[in-house]
């Protein structure tokens, strides 16, 4: 039996050898969208005083979401590639809390996706700690798709 494309991505986040250094894992996939976490850890600690996660920590997993949220477009035909990705931190995530980023690809031509992806520590959805704005390749299942 062919695997879903959900069983492909969770696969695919499984085997990336920083999402498992990271032990990230796929909270959420569906059309176009997903959600990824990762685990409080003292090894990623940027600020010794505070306890604050470094905040390339926090931007590999919202790079990572927004590559699933890719992979899982409707009409995408593989695997892609970040092309940009920009990242505004609004406020440090407490220290011991889960961090959580959610991505939708909203928009995708011939050949780039892009995608929106909002991150949160712990239950405060709605008090993001970064949100994010990228350009992924793309690559359409129909071909002559404009």
């Amino acid at each position: 039996m062919k695997p879903s494309p959900s069983e492909i991505a969770q696969h695919f986040a499984n085997a990336l050898p920083h999402c498992k250094e990271l032990n990230m894992r796929m909270d959420l996939l569906e059309d176009a969208r997903a959600i990824m976490s990762m685990p409080y850890d003292k090894r990623l600690i940027g600020d010794p005083e505070t306890g604050v996660i470094h905040g390339g920590a926090v931007s590999a997993l919202m790079d990572s979401c927004g590559g699933a949220s890719v992979f899982m477009h409707p009409e995408n035909a593989s695997a892609s590639v970040t092309l940009d990705l920009r990242i505004d931190y609004m406020r440090p995530a407490k220290p011991g809390e889960r961090i959580s980023a959610e991505s939708h690809c909203f928009h995708v031509t011939r050949n780039v996706a892009f995608v929106r992806v909002n991150a949160w520590a712990g239950d405060n959805k709605d008090q993001p700690v970064a949100t994010a704005t990228g350009a992924f390749s793309f690559k359409h299942k129909t071909k002559g798709r404009v």
